[in-house]
């Protein structure tokens, strides 16, 4: 026999804890077809999933019958479905070698009983995590068990025409100049900082990625770093990168784009996995005049030089291209679920 429900006041207001109206969001411009969520998101209670921000349940209960009940238990139910166990946080640490404070943006699922199993990616412009949508899609993808348990590690940007670049080799207008630097705080602090902070010896396997000059710093670190990385993950790379102005008369493709001349100087065999993505409609530059913009110009010639330095098998090497792929985080977001599955799927 079920105890009596206690009488509730009539009007009475479920409020979810931690919301607040204020940070309500319905843009679902950036959804992608690979998560679900409610149109509520950033809710600052760690103990429930996001989409439970400013949740209210308004209900009028004028008796304590079986009916109203049954539709209060529904609404908990609901309510509970939506808890996630991908959890979000900030760290910092200071880098001797960039000579500040850097601050982390955290994502990750639960930690597996063999800690062996987790993974790291590391991201570049880890301010933007949010528009990069990462916790949705990292949750969304880890309930489907689409990927293996994973801790995202987004670095906070500094000086970005400075920090982000190709290691010891500055552009024609001196940036990058830290490029090496940044490198150093990835390979010698941030990789040991985290191992100590999760208590592994070892992930299962580590990637870097980054979006425009940012994926330029991921792949330059990861050629240089394959004793730590794995795989290198890449959205619409600022490969044009060049040490003489594009303007000048003796200006050469083939010469003059540092990473693709890097590469192809290279002595090192890195054993690495490559992710490439490209809009068709980032830009409308076009150098050569070939019909193609840049961006996937340049692209395509990093990943030939790659293929033709044989360094890895030709199906180690991915390259996706959106025909109506934007240069923002709404075309690159959309991606990044074909990207961790790729990295870390099961």
């Amino acid at each position: 026999m079920l105890c009596p429900l206690p009488r509730i006041k009539k009007g009475l207001k479920i409020q979810a804890l931690g919301c607040e109206e204020k940070d309500r969001t319905s843009d679902l411009r950036v959804m992608s077809p690979t998560s679900y969520r409610c149109s509520t998101s950033r809710c600052k209670n760690t103990g429930l999933c996001r989409c439970t921000q400013n949740l209210y349940f308004r209900y009028s209960i004028l008796t304590h019958n079986m009916k109203d009940f049954c539709i209060f238990l529904t609404c908990l139910l609901c309510l509970a479905a939506c808890k996630s166990d991908v959890k979000e946080r900030k760290d910092e640490i200071y880098s001797r070698h960039l000579q500040r404070h850097v601050q982390l943006h955290i994502v990750s699922t639960p930690m597996p009983k063999d800690k062996s199993e987790m993974n790291l990616l590391i991201l570049n412009d880890g301010q933007d995590m949010g528009k990069f949508r990462v916790r949705e899609i990292v949750d969304s993808l880890y309930k489907k068990k689409l990927i293996q348990p994973l801790l995202v590690v987004g670095i906070e940007a500094g000086d970005r025409k400075q920090e982000y670049g190709v290691a010891d080799l500055p552009d024609f207008a001196n940036n990058g100049s830290k490029a090496s630097k940044y490198a150093a705080f990835v390979d010698d602090e941030l990789y040991a900082y985290v191992k100590k902070k999760a208590s592994l010896r070892k992930f299962r396997s580590v990637a870097i990625a980054g979006c425009s000059l940012g994926g330029l710093s991921a792949f330059d670190i990861a050629w240089d770093h394959a004793d730590k990385i794995d795989r290198v993950a890449v959205f619409s790379g600022s490969f044009w990168w060049r040490d003489k102005d594009a303007a000048a008369a003796d200006y050469s493709d083939d010469k003059n784009r540092i990473i693709i001349s890097k590469i192809r100087s290279s002595r090192k065999k890195p054993h690495l996995q490559y992710w490439f993505y490209a809009g068709g409609k980032e830009e409308t530059a076009d150098r050569d005049k070939d019909g193609t913009i840049d961006v996937i110009d340049d692209t395509k010639d990093l990943v030939e030089t790659i293929k033709n330095k044989n360094v890895c098998s030709p199906d180690d090497i991915v390259y996706a291209e959106d025909s109506n792929g934007i240069h923002d985080y709404s075309s690159w977001s959309s991606h990044f679920a074909s990207f961790l599955i790729w990295a870390f799927g099961k």
